[in-house]
């Protein structure tokens, strides 16, 4: 299937003067390809209406538009344009496949799908890059943020979808587009686990978030760590407060108190950014029970570890890395934006960051990998020792920190899960 901009396949004169369009001949050519003045028609209706753009305001447009559309094809017509106007266009119908976690559109046009069986390529294929383009600009607007050669790079959450696109030049070769999809809320633990109650790790991370640990989930791109996060927010106990801070909303765990904060852009002349660091100072500010970093990415991650040793256990947030043990690596490069030592980021952690959650991929299942601990090694710099990580059966095998662990959960009277 292919996308362009070129008139749709099946148009041609008629006697009357008006031109008629074949949704079906443009089906066959690509999808919906659809004629700008009905576009733009629809657009300035949008536009120019109070509420939403309704199946009627498509109707009434295509009528104003001139064009002749048969009665059996008006349905097909209003929803191609649905397509192109609203939702995520083109990509709707991928996103809306079962199981599909991100739709992926490259410099060349190609779209792709991840999900359970890994990252595959689709039929879908957009021949003209300005379709990309308008789809690009047109996401990032309805996400409140602008799109163009001043400001080429856009990251926004519509809905239960995180986009981020990019324009040329920073993109070489043509634009491109990431849809991250949400799962919306939290379905638990036992939900994500393969297995569910069964899998061996089920009781060890309860057991993590019953004891009020502080802990990161690590992973790399599409691991699964957010996803995890969120299933893990949503089994802490209902009389908790949440709060959540991220660069972008994402997560939305199954809990009746959760409150949510988000960093914001700043104009065009730069003027009025929030960033990370000042949001999770605020968020002390706002009595939490558990402070979440969604992504410790820059440096914030200073804040966040003050934060968890001033008293603030249960924390939780993500990072990412190739493994467990690259994890202290990563945080010291990121103390290191806010000039933090590595001296001084080894003995902030060792007392505020309890355990390491690892996630990865087996056989396209998204599961932890590894649960470990992070310690000083005596020579100022930080070390993983491992907790507990799955043998060949697939079975838990302690490490050298699972008694450290074990002594900890049982000081405040939860069993051992192992």
């Amino acid at each position: 299937m292919s996308l362009n901009g070129s008139p749709a396949a099946g148009a041609r004169d008629q006697p009357t003067g008006r031109r008629r369009w074949d949704p079906r001949a443009s089906a066959r050519s690509g999808g919906p390809d659809l004629d700008e003045r009905l576009l733009e028609e629809v657009r300035r209706r949008a536009l120019g209406g109070a509420g939403p753009l309704t199946g009627a305001d498509l109707a009434d447009a295509v009528r104003a538009s001139g064009l002749v559309v048969g009665s059996s094809s008006a349905a097909q017509v209003i929803r191609l344009l649905q397509e192109d106007l609203q939702g995520l266009g083109p990509l709707q119908a991928i996103a809306d496949e079962p199981g599909t976690t991100d739709v992926l559109v490259d410099a060349e046009g190609r779209v792709w799908r991840d999900g359970e069986e890994g990252l595959c390529r689709t039929a879908l294929h957009f021949t003209d890059p300005e379709r990309i383009r308008a789809l690009a600009v047109r996401l990032a607007a309805s996400g409140g943020r602008r799109l163009d050669g001043a400001q080429p790079f856009a990251d926004v959450v519509v809905g239960r979808y995180r986009i981020h696109a990019v324009l040329p030049p920073i993109s070489t070769g043509g634009p491109l587009i990431s849809v991250r999809i949400r799962p919306g809320r939290s379905a638990g633990l036992k939900a994500l686990l393969p297995g569910g109650t069964s899998n061996p790790w089920h009781p060890v991370l309860l057991a993590v978030v019953r004891a009020r640990l502080n802990f990161l989930v690590s992973g790399g791109t599409g691991s699964g760590k957010t996803t995890l996060l969120g299933a893990l927010l949503g089994e802490s106990e209902p009389t908790e407060r949440l709060l959540i801070v991220e660069d972008a909303r994402e997560l939305e765990p199954d809990h009746p108190h959760v409150v949510g904060l988000q960093c914001r852009t700043g104009n065009i002349e730069g003027a009025g950014a929030v960033g990370m660091t000042e949001l999770v100072r605020q968020a002390l500010r706002m009595r939490p029970d558990r402070l979440v970093v969604g992504e410790c990415r820059g440096a914030e991650v200073s804040d966040f570890l003050t934060a968890m040793n001033t008293g603030h256990d249960g924390a939780g947030g993500t990072v990412h890395a190739s493994s467990a043990a690259a994890v202290p690596a990563r945080l010291a490069a990121l103390a290191a934006l806010s000039g933090m030592t590595g001296t001084a980021l080894a003995v902030q952690t060792g007392s505020a960051l309890d355990l390491v959650i690892h996630m990865g991929r087996i056989g396209g299942r998204r599961t932890p990998l590894e649960l470990g601990r992070l310690v000083p090694d005596g020579h100022g710099f930080l070390t993983v020792s491992p907790v507990l990580h799955p043998g060949t059966d697939q079975a838990l095998r302690p490490g050298p920190s699972a008694p450290w662990l074990a002594g900890l959960l049982a000081e405040r009277s939860i069993p051992c899960p192992w």
